[in-house]
């Protein structure tokens, strides 16, 4: 009974995950989270599937120059560059989070070639929820 069934192995072998390989999207929503201490810049499209993402540390950055406006210029161009070859040429920029690479990932965003269509601030505000942590004394 130990015999396998050569039919049964054979299938998964057949059934590979495909390339995903996105082209003439259009039109597209770059979310831009920045932390203090990093830059995610995270681009979809209109059904919300990610298309492209990177942050200051897929670049390369370590430790506290993650946190850099030229670390977070650097992830949003190599974003631009991806979705450039996918045919993306308008973006809605969507900006969360209280971090230094807010402003410079929104400019590398629009000097790289891409037409900003809007830029809206996402950041979450409490409607004094949960109770703040202890304040920090530098």
């Amino acid at each position: 009974m130990s015999q396998t069934n050569p039919a049964k192995s054979a299938a998964p072998a057949t059934e590979r995950k495909k390339a995903k390989v996105r082209k003439n999207v259009g039109k597209a929503v770059a979310h831009v989270k920045a932390s203090f201490n990093n830059t995610i810049v995270t681009v979809v499209d209109a059904a919300g599937q990610v298309i492209a993402w990177d942050s200051a540390g897929t670049i390369g950055y370590k430790g506290s120059r993650k946190g850099t406006p030229f670390a977070a210029q650097r992830a949003a161009e190599k974003v631009a560059d991806k979705i450039k070859k996918m045919g993306v040429h308008e973006v809605e920029v969507l900006v969360r989070g209280p971090g230094p690479g807010r402003e410079s990932a929104i400019r590398a965003l629009s000097s790289s070639g891409l037409e900003v269509k809007t830029i809206e601030d996402i950041t979450p505000l409490p409607h004094n929820g949960c109770r703040p942590r202890k304040r920090r004394r530098v």
